[in-house]
């Protein structure tokens, strides 16, 4: 089973897939941690190539639960994915989950990614990148998207599942952890 789980920023992708890829005994593939590079450098962005390669490696195997919103890898993705979850929670629990989680990263300092340096500082969240206004900035446009694309994948080989609660959530993992054996 290969599912990859998609939301808007803050929504808890990471966290879902984590869980999920722990609960299927499976590989987690975090496709931040394949674009983030160094210093704050979006290989998604600087060389699109690279990272449609390098999330391609990632998702070679034949089980996974992959986390990410990247354009330049849905085909990829979506390609391999048997499952499809799309986390569309309300903005204001969604604001409140990526509100908490970059104040525990600014005051932990930890680094997000092994290797890269990168970390959350309290200085950067008024930025137009930091995920705080991302996750503002970006909410209805992602809507939007995953509608559309949900849309598309009716009818195709792709299950989807649209979770709306948190409960739903748990009820999912429970579920597909079942259905992969684990």
């Amino acid at each position: 089973m290969r599912v990859a789980a998609v939301g808007t920023s803050g929504s808890g992708k990471t966290t879902f897939a984590g869980r999920l890829a722990a609960a299927m005994g499976v590989r987690h593939v975090e496709l931040d941690a394949v674009t983030w590079q160094a210093g704050w450098v979006a290989l998604h962005e600087t060389d699109p190539a690279e990272f449609v390669r390098r999330a391609g490696e990632a998702l070679a195997g034949e089980d996974w639960v992959a986390c990410g919103n990247y354009i330049t890898s849905r085909p990829t993705l979506l390609a391999r994915a048997t499952d499809l979850v799309w986390l569309d929670y309300p903005r204001p629990l969604v604001m409140a989950r990526v509100i908490r989680r970059s104040f525990v990263r600014a005051a932990g300092q930890e680094e997000l990614w092994p290797g890269t340096g990168n970390r959350e500082a309290f200085a950067d969240w008024f930025g137009r990148e930091h995920p705080i206004r991302w996750a503002w900035d970006t909410y209805d446009r992602r809507k939007r998207q995953y509608e559309a694309l949900f849309g598309m994948l009716a009818d195709g080989p792709v299950r989807t599942w649209r979770v709306t609660r948190p409960w739903e959530a748990e009820a999912l993992i429970a579920r597909l952890a079942a259905e992969a054996g684990a």
